[in-house]
């Protein structure tokens, strides 16, 4: 009888067992040690990123940005839309119940022809910014500055989104065609005062396009070689809207121009 050999046998196959259950146990352990190593450095390779891209991811930015250019785009149309009716630029109006009641109590209006966010008028609707682009400052729309390749040297009619993120700045500016390296800039320390609408397209509370305010008479002037140039003509390129550092603050602000003049 052959005892002996099947109990060597069966030994031997229940030591290999044995040491595949091992070799198993050591494999698995390796590839969690794996999973966790590639989880740390991802992790780390998010946190010591662009910091640019620490308050918001990339893809939501863009959308973000995108918004803020369609929100401005329909303010313009809506402007364009009062003045080829035959209305005055000077009577366009901003009044809505969300908007600073700087702009006019839309409400109280018996003409709302001439108002853009009124169904009778422009027809735009009235739009707060995205979250995280800026500090929550609402639209305003002045009327200040000459913008670089905006018809004359007059002032022209703009929206203004203040106080946006460098982050947002930069990602507008590259959509716009603007540089993203240096942000360009409205220069000078002059705070608007009467009919002065200081060193910053962003004007404040006393540059609001209202009844009392409409189209300055001196123009604040944005630094032209700060904006992308035009190899051809050696001077700024249109610029109909893009972000900018105003020196007052500092601040960066998003402009779109809505009626050249």
């Amino acid at each position: 009888m052959n005892f002996p050999l099947k109990i060597e046998t069966t030994a031997r196959l229940l030591q290999r067992d044995h040491e595949r259950d091992h070799e198993s146990g050591n494999m698995l352990f390796m590839i969690l040690i794996a999973v966790v190593l590639v989880g740390l450095l991802t992790a780390a390779i998010m946190s010591t990123g662009d910091s640019e891209n620490s308050g918001i991811d990339k893809e939501t930015l863009v959308i973000r940005a995108s918004e803020v250019q369609r929100a401005a785009s329909e303010f313009e149309r809506a402007v364009l839309f009062i003045v080829s009716n035959s209305k005055s630029e000077a009577d366009i109006r901003f009044a809505h119940p969300a908007a600073d009641p700087d702009y006019g109590d839309l409400a109280a209006d018996t003409d709302p022809t001439d108002q853009v966010f009124h169904p009778k008028g422009g027809g735009a609707a009235y739009r707060e910014p995205p979250d995280e682009v800026n500090d929550g400052s609402k639209w305003e729309f002045f009327a200040g500055t000459a913008i670089p390749g905006a018809g004359s040297a007059r002032t022209d009619l703009i929206a203004v989104l203040p106080n946006v993120t460098l982050q947002f700045c930069n990602k507008v500016n590259e959509l716009s065609g603007q540089p993203v390296t240096a942000v360009p800039e409205d220069t000078g320390g002059g705070a608007a005062s009467g009919s002065n609408p200081g060193d910053c397209l962003f004007i404040g509370d006393d540059g609001r396009f209202d009844d009392a305010q409409q189209f300055y008479s001196t123009a604040n002037t944005v630094d032209e070689t700060s904006f992308a140039q035009d190899t051809n003509t050696a001077a700024a390129r249109t610029a109909l809207q893009a972000c900018v550092r105003c020196d007052i603050g500092p601040a960066y602000h998003f402009y779109h121009v809505l009626l050249a003049r």
